[in-house]
């Protein structure tokens, strides 16, 4: 077959809708007086270094990704061990977190990265279990401890920086590759229910004795703030609330067709990274809003129509790994802007400016058009 015949073209067009999105979101957004940068150009070299990226991991096969995952895995984690022993005038405290390698003229954050290597991994150790040990309730058992192991190392890592978001990723990942491991439900359902049993108890910890998960667990009152905030947003408008009482009324002004490109009236510092979603709902309103997500709807549907035609078990398996990312990534984004979730600083997939975070997609991206590019290759074969 043909290259024209093996590409993937319906992701390719999903992929320059988004590209659009983000540079027109991001000029507006750079029009605020307290900007300098053109967030907009930089995105675009990000998305060029992606699309040379992208070139490259297409004319790999999926197999050759499960060869090298241990090594990128490893590479990964030195990474992270590297940044936390790092100093400071290499990788500097950003707002409480040491989450970025600062390079001349840009910065590194290696947990981007990270995501995507730990996703091929557990793809590897999913398929390789299954290739090596029969079914049983034991040997269900032995790979739930594999995956929650593996997952373990960059977790407690990225923890130690400390961030919040990107842990909740990470764990996001395991869950949905969990759900399609194989391991039989009888193990998964008590398991899920209690980490809810227990993130529901913290919270409400939290709220009525916060003085308990101080002397427990040393959590502090002032770092349970985003939690109160996110309940009472305007009892601290000035302080924690701050951003979340901003971005809910720069959405709901934009109402239904919304005020128009660069007509912003709500002042919302830092919008062009996690509250992008904010500047498009004021822009364009209840439709502009839905058309970034059907945008998301459709991405993530050709994402699920490709791993259920791949090739391999790896494929598929890996292919769920980056659905599971893609899809709390806009979850929880989309969701704490408008107060359904606590804001954790998690970027809107393809579209929030920042380089790390969109060559990490990039990759995710790559590797999904390895698969549909390979697929179709042995579609006839044995």
């Amino acid at each position: 077959m043909k290259f024209e015949e093996k590409f993937d073209w319906q992701l390719l067009f999903i992929m320059c809708c988004f590209i659009a999105v983000s540079v027109i979101a991001l000029y507006s957004a750079q029009q605020s007086p307290q900007y300098d940068s053109n967030f907009a150009v930089k995105q675009l070299f990000f998305y060029g270094v992606g699309a040379i990226m992208i070139g490259g991991m297409l004319l790999a096969d999926p197999e050759d990704f499960k060869r090298i995952s241990w090594y990128l895995y490893a590479f990964g984690n030195l990474l992270l061990i590297a940044l936390i022993l790092a100093p400071d005038s290499i990788a500097p405290v950003i707002k409480g977190q040491k989450s970025w390698f600062q390079l001349p003229g840009a910065s590194l954050q290696p947990s981007e990265f990270m995501k995507i290597f730990t996703i091929l991994v557990l793809a590897r150790v999913i398929t390789q279990h299954h290739e090596k040990h029969k079914k049983s309730l034991k040997m269900d058992f032995m790979l739930l401890a594999k995956l929650i192991g593996t997952t373990a190392l960059p977790l407690l890592l990225i923890m130690q920086q400390p961030d919040l978001g990107t842990s909740l990723v990470f764990i996001a990942i395991l869950g949905g590759m969990i759900l399609v491991s194989g391991i039989q439900w009888k193990i998964i359902i008590p398991i899920f229910l209690t980490i809810a049993s227990l993130g529901t108890s913290l919270i409400l910890l939290a709220l009525k004795m916060p003085q308990l998960l101080d002397q427990y667990l040393g959590v502090k009152e002032y770092q349970l703030d985003r939690i109160y905030s996110w309940l009472q947003p305007t009892k601290y408008e000035d302080s924690s609330g701050y951003q979340l009482v901003k971005a809910m009324r720069s959405i709901g002004s934009g109402q239904l067709y919304g005020k128009g490109f660069g007509d912003r009236e709500v002042y919302l510092p830092e919008s062009q990274t996690d509250f992008i979603f904010s500047i498009i709902a004021e822009e364009y309103g209840f439709i502009g809003s839905c058309v970034v997500l059907v945008l998301f709807f459709f991405l993530i549907y050709r994402f699920t129509a490709i791993a259920f035609n791949a090739n391999h078990d790896y494929s598929t398996y890996a292919m769920v790994g980056i659905i599971s990312m893609i899809a709390f990534h806009v979850f929880q984004n989309i969701g704490m802007s408008i107060q359904l979730l606590p804001i954790t600083g998690i970027p809107l997939p393809f579209i929030s400016y920042g380089g790390s975070a969109l060559i990490g997609a990039m990759m995710a991206i790559g590797f999904t058009f390895s698969v549909s590019y390979h697929q179709r290759t042995y579609m006839f074969g044995d």
